[in-house]
């Protein structure tokens, strides 16, 4: 099984986020010495505004830990029916398509997913393993 790990809990340790960055540090350890970690371009987009460089980035993120993975293009058809459904539901605007993206890409690939977002992936995308810090 492979780990999706969510940009949230990468920037909580990137940011040294007082409640959570010494979970998810710990989180990413375990995950890490179990399972191959990946991250997608989306996830590299959102963690990157932090930082000044794509060196920095891959200093940040060291490809041998997160291994990078292309966005399959039906998890772009999977992530945009996703956040149809969550439209029709009453979400707001100011929810970033985004998350669908990454919850769509750990569904169509069977890989878990590491997140503190928990509640939008369970309920959009119920077959992804989530894993919480």
């Amino acid at each position: 099984m492979a780990v999706l790990v969510d940009s949230n809990v990468l920037l909580d340790v990137a940011t040294n986020d007082p409640i959570w960055a010494e979970r998810c540090a710990s989180a990413l350890d375990l995950w890490s010495a179990r399972e191959s970690l990946r991250i997608n371009p989306i996830i590299l987009a959102e963690v990157s505004a932090g930082f000044h460089s794509i060196e920095e980035v891959d200093a940040a993120l060291p490809s041998d830990i997160f291994l990078r993975e292309a966005l399959p293009f039906s998890a772009a058809f999977a992530a945009g029916k996703a956040f149809l459904a969550y439209r029709r539901r009453g979400g707001t605007r100011t929810s970033t398509l985004p998350d669908f993206f990454i919850g769509a890409h750990a569904s169509v690939s069977r890989h878990a997913l590491l997140t503190r977002d928990i509640a939008r992936y369970r309920t959009y995308f119920p077959d992804v393993t989530i894993l919480e810090p």
